[in-house]
């Protein structure tokens, strides 16, 4: 077969156009990307500018604030927590010696997603017979569940099967148990309801305070809150800080009694106090060294340093600056063996003459003069009797008891229910009810002033219980929630003074109930109770 090729034809028309000379290139300016903005540049440029260094400065601003407030600027998630434990499940950790048969239990966070009420009811089933059985610790429970209420709810039964012991009136439902986390509290079953009840207004430096206090007893509200009655109908209360420090005594040995008492002569030689005060300050932007006590008890030392510690109740930030001033010693006494870093000099949670004469903490005074008319209309006696009863009571008596710092009628009630309801650490009501009552009738004998002096208040307003939210609720109440934005340390104090205000209060009612007849009949009508308790814990 004949295949002929067949001539294109190039069209007229590309003929012409290829026939045509090229086109110049005309003179206008080649386009820019700024060209396609709906606003010229330098515009846009201000807009970011001023954009960016407004959202740095807010960010900024937040992060100042959560610093001074002590509040983290992440927090560690649960689900963030089970993955770090996965992560670091080989680690040796001295509290944690699971077994490999135990990881089967280690759960994500949404793991539970989805899944039926009936299976979510096995494994829990199965959870709390490992736990029974000691193959699962319970303290690990929120780590391997990566939910706290759930673990909550799975350690208390089986705290019942073990001991055979039900917990049906503690209450389970109700409360945040990631807010205990790792901060202040440890393998929670549930939580104890404490009624908090509001005494005031307390008058206090010419300011009002409604006064949350945390208690099951009877009368002690009522009683404190006739108190603040008297105090406010004639006029308030002066309160006066004197003293804020807190303190940390470790105990050291030596060889011989000669080094240590050159260690001794070391430390409390004013011309060392500015170096150790740098090394010790290291710890926190907010502890301060003041001053440092020893005590020999032969080749012994006992050092007692003192220290400020803002709105913090301090221990470990004084614990820590005790540790940098040790490590710095080690270089000029080599031969110091450090036995531990409280020697009980300190002294804490202890009735001790150290904290009753050197104060611990916060030093208060509080003092009101009580008009006659209240003393006879509000308190029902008379100022030579409420006298009479503080010298042969509060002093007298304490004194033949033997009593450290005891000098008064029940500081220790109002001290232990305004700790509890704002947060507080209740065993350190020991020293802190520290507490001398004076009475004396003034004004020609008309009108009664009394006081208290309170040498070793301890108190926060951050840290540990005070973030709770029941607990934070309270400080808030009294204006001191958090820490102090105008001065370090104000709210901490300021709280100090209310505790020795509301004490004053405690103390003026009381006295007066005892020296007017009332003390049992008052108990009889507010403190007692038809109910049978042990008809509700079986």
């Amino acid at each position: 077969m004949d295949v002929r090729q067949r001539k294109t034809k190039t069209p007229q028309s590309v003929k012409i156009a290829t026939s045509e000379p090229p086109m110049k290139p005309h003179n206008h300016p080649l386009p820019k990307a700024s060209d396609v903005l709906p606003l010229p540049l330098y515009l846009i440029n201000g807009l970011f500018f001023t954009m960016f260094f407004s959202v740095m400065y807010f960010l900024l601003t937040r992060w100042r604030e959560k610093i001074r407030n002590s509040t983290p600027l992440h927090v560690v998630t649960l689900s963030e927590l089970a993955a770090l434990s996965v992560i670091y499940r080989s680690n040796e950790d001295a509290w944690d010696v699971e077994e490999e048969e135990n990881e089967k239990f280690i759960i994500e966070e949404d793991s539970h997603m989805g899944a039926s009420p009936a299976t979510t009811l096995e494994e829990d089933e199965q959870i709390v017979n490992s736990v029974v059985e000691g193959k699962t610790p319970s303290y690990s429970l929120e780590s391997k569940l990566g939910d706290c209420k759930r673990a909550a709810s799975i350690r208390r039964e089986a705290l019942q099967r073990i001991t055979r012991k039900s917990l049906e009136g503690l209450p389970l439902e109700g409360f945040d148990y990631e807010s205990i986390l790792g901060q202040c509290y440890e393998m929670p079953v549930g939580y104890v309801q404490i009624p908090v009840g509001i005494a005031g207004p307390l008058l206090l430096n010419g300011t009002k305070y409604m006064v949350p206090m945390g208690m099951t007893e009877g009368c002690l509200v009522a009683s404190t809150n006739r108190g603040c009655k008297a105090i406010y109908a004639s006029g308030g209360a002066t309160c006066t800080l004197f003293k804020d420090g807190m303190t940390r005594a470790p105990a050291v040995r030596f060889g011989t009694a000669k080094r240590a008492a050159e260690l001794k002569f070391y430390l409390e030689n004013p011309l060392n106090h500015e170096t150790l005060s740098v090394i010790f300050n290291k710890s926190s932007r907010f502890a301060r060294l003041q001053g440092i006590q020893c005590a020999m008890v032969g080749k012994n030392l006992y050092i007692r340093f003192t220290c400020s510690t803002g709105d913090a109740m301090g221990m470990n930030m004084v614990s820590k600056g005790v540790q940098n001033v040790l490590d710095y010693l080690e270089n000029d006494f080599p031969d110091m063996d450090v036995i531990g870093i409280s020697g009980s000099f300190c002294s804490d949670k202890k009735s001790t003459a150290v904290n009753w004469i050197e104060g611990r903490g916060k030093s208060v005074v509080c003092e009101a003069i009580i008009k006659e008319e209240i003393v006879t209309k509000v308190l029902k006696t008379n100022v030579a009797a409420l006298v009479e009863l503080n010298m042969l009571k509060n002093l007298t008596g304490s004194a033949i008891a033997g009593a450290l710092g005891r000098f008064n009628a029940h500081a220790s009630n109002i001290v232990s229910a305004v700790y509890i309801a704002t947060g507080q650490d209740p065993a350190q009501n020991i020293e802190s009810s520290h507490c001398i009552t004076m009475m004396e009738a003034v004004n020609d004998g008309k009108d009664l002033r009394i006081s208290v002096t309170k040498p070793s208040i301890e108190v926060s307003t951050v840290g540990g219980g005070t973030q709770l939210a029941s607990q934070s609720a309270c400080l808030n109440l009294l204006g001191v929630k958090g820490a102090s934005k105008e001065l370090a340390g104000a709210n901490a104090r300021l709280l100090a003074t209310i505790v020795a205000g509301s004490a004053l209060a405690g103390e003026l009612s009381l006295m007066s109930a005892i020296a007017a007849g009332q003390l049992v009949k008052s108990h009889m009508k507010y403190n007692r109770s038809s109910k049978d308790v042990t008809k509700i814990s079986s």
